[in-house]
């Protein structure tokens, strides 16, 4: 059997056998510690009753243990100069299905129907720090497809994610993932589990999907009310969205807007970041209710 990843002679000797280094174009660190990935694992439940979809296996060292753990593994890989080295480094698993493409054009839901019968599926992946926003809320934004995303990011990305009102790293970041899903960060994860370390702090990030989002409201305008509020972020909340809000081609008062957070108690000169999920959740009801929207 190849042996496994997880030590860095053995990743190091892989690289230089294949003449591999890491592309800074794709965001690549190679991990080397196996108990952060047995973490990982641990967190999102895998059984062998689950489809797992890694993005971005690398040279394959996550994908080994998520074969063995789980019931099949779909590991989406943007650069084709990996394939020769997938081949070898997962040859002895007859239950991973290796694609060559890009992960924001493939279709999530089709590999579901392909692989898994069209049931939810489980993410575990070590993400290109580059581009770790457009994927989570492409992922997440899929409803019902996926039971839980467990992924390495930079820790302070996992900081912002899992950040409330009463934390200053809190924006539009955390409200989105928090409305998707219940994030936690489970394991920190240091510059050295890497090959070439990074400069900064990483963390395991693990978010449990809602089925049904825990607020219900006009999905659209929250968010369009979020990126206003935050994009002005020093602006009270009635300022930036008359000035900054549009929807369906229309523009806000400062009346509507005001009266709007009067509906939901909040007083004219409160800000986006002292609101609440649930808070924007209220205001998006009640500025829909006073504008017709």
């Amino acid at each position: 059997m190849r042996e496994l990843l997880t030590e860095p002679y053995a990743t190091v000797r892989l690289l230089e056998e294949y003449g591999i280094h890491a592309r800074k174009k794709y965001g690549q660190n190679f991990l080397i510690d196996g108990s952060v990935i047995r973490r990982a694992i641990e967190a999102a439940c895998i059984t062998k009753e689950d489809c797992v979809l890694e993005i971005g296996p690398g040279i394959g060292t996550m994908t080994q243990h998520l074969c063995m753990a789980a019931g099949k593994v779909i590991a989406v890989e943007i650069d084709e100069g990996l394939r020769p080295v997938l081949a070898d480094t997962l040859q002895d698993f007859d239950n991973v299905q290796v694609l060559f493409q890009d992960i924001l054009r493939t279709d999530l839901r089709g590999l579901s129907e392909q692989y898994h019968g069209g049931r939810r599926l489980k993410c575990v992946a070590n993400l290109p720090y580059y581009i770790t926003t457009p994927i989570l809320i492409r992922l997440l934004q899929e409803k019902g497809l996926f039971e839980s995303i467990t992924v390495m990011v930079q820790k302070e990305v996992a900081d912002r994610i899992c950040a409330t009102e009463k934390d200053k790293e809190y924006g539009a970041l955390s409200l989105a993932v928090q409305y998707y899903s219940q994030p936690q960060i489970v394991a920190a994860v240091p510059p050295n589990c890497f090959i070439p370390r990074p400069g900064v702090d990483s963390a395991v990030l693990c978010m449990k999907a809602y089925e049904v989002p825990p607020a219900e409201t006009n999905e659209e305008l929250l968010f369009a009310v979020i990126r206003a509020s935050f994009n002005q972020r020093r602006k009270t909340l009635a300022n930036a969205l008359s000035h900054g809000l549009q929807y369906e081609g229309r523009t806000f008062s400062r009346e509507e807007v005001t009266a709007a957070l009067e509906a939901v108690g909040k007083p004219a000169d409160v800000r986006g970041e002292k609101l609440s999920l649930s808070d924007f959740a209220a205001f998006t009801n009640a500025l829909s209710a006073e504008t017709g929207k």
